[in-house]
């Protein structure tokens, strides 16, 4: 065989056995039966073998083409089967979703959706790599990544879909000082823990409502590496530091943390969902998306 047979003449010739007319076959198929009878013939010369005894009443499979047609059967329905399968995975999620998120953000929020959406698709299995180190997508084989901050210049596909606040917190035990302070400057003398997860995690720039814009840089008494362990230094009385909201929302409502100078605020960042490049993606990493943005907008 010294071409490659055209897989949908496979379809003509087995509309035309199961017919038993070229006729009755161009209508089911819908097609004229000139281009029928054209594609079967080009279908024997591929085969190199007779495949239908024609006559003037009846077209009837030879005994190779009996044999032939049932195994052309068989392959037109496992591929009817497969894009079957394809059109339900467009819609249903459905196998192994590998995700990678830093520690802090992944405890607090992903743990969550991925128990949610465990339940809600038992067809899906879902590994979480909570890590605060930058993974590679590719070689880790993950499908997707999210990214909390600002997002240095990548070759993956990234899109922003929520943000958060930086916010400037104490605890109870500094409450008398806290509430002496006017200007970002005047906390520089208070004790403060320093997030060494972060690039710069000693010097804070402030903005005001009015536009006003104030510089401090901090000395560390603490540095820890994890922002939950930062925060829990913080509430233990060590100092003073800087949370997301994220993290911190939860004890400022208890009145474990109480806010600091709130009139000024600290930059915000953003929340990103990052993928390997690729022209599409599974509908289990479309609907965990899906999940996540909802949840950001409660």
């Amino acid at each position: 065989m010294q071409e490659a047979i055209n897989f949908n003449r496979l379809a003509y010739f087995v509309a035309v056995v199961d017919a038993g007319s070229f006729t009755r076959a161009a209508e089911y198929l819908g097609i004229t039966k000139a281009v029928v009878s054209q594609q079967v013939a080009k279908l024997e010369q591929e085969v190199g073998t007779t495949l239908l005894m024609r006559t003037t009443r009846r077209v009837q499979a030879t005994e190779a083409g009996l044999f032939f047609h049932a195994r052309c059967v068989s392959i037109l329905r496992e591929a009817e089967d497969a894009l079957g399968e394809l059109a339900q995975g467009r819609t249903r999620p459905k196998g192994l979703l590998r995700i990678t998120a830093p520690y802090d953000y992944g405890t607090s929020v992903v743990v969550p959706l991925v128990t949610a959406f465990s339940q809600r698709y038992n067809d899906c299995k879902v590994e979480l790599n909570l890590s605060d180190k930058m993974v590679d997508l590719v070689a880790d084989n993950m499908d997707l990544a999210i990214r909390v901050g600002w997002l240095a210049d990548s070759s993956m596909q990234a899109r922003r879909i929520g943000s958060f606040r930086q916010l400037l917190v104490g605890s109870q035990a500094f409450a008398g000082e806290i509430a002496a302070l006017s200007a970002p400057i005047d906390c520089a003398p208070l004790p403060f823990v320093a997030n060494n997860a972060l690039r710069e995690p000693l010097e804070w720039t402030f903005t005001r409502s009015d536009g006003e814009v104030r510089s401090v840089r901090f000395k560390a008494d603490i540095a820890i590496n994890t922002t939950p362990a930062v925060m829990e230094a913080v509430r233990q009385g060590a100092g003073l530091s800087v949370l997301p909201d994220f993290l911190a929302t939860a004890g400022l409502l208890a009145g474990d943390l109480i806010p600091v100078l709130p009139e000024w605020q600290l930059p915000s960042g953003g929340v990103y969902t990052v993928y390997p490049a690729a022209r599409f993606r599974p509908p289990k990493v479309s609907v965990f998306v899906d999940m996540l943005i909802a949840a950001l907008k409660v």
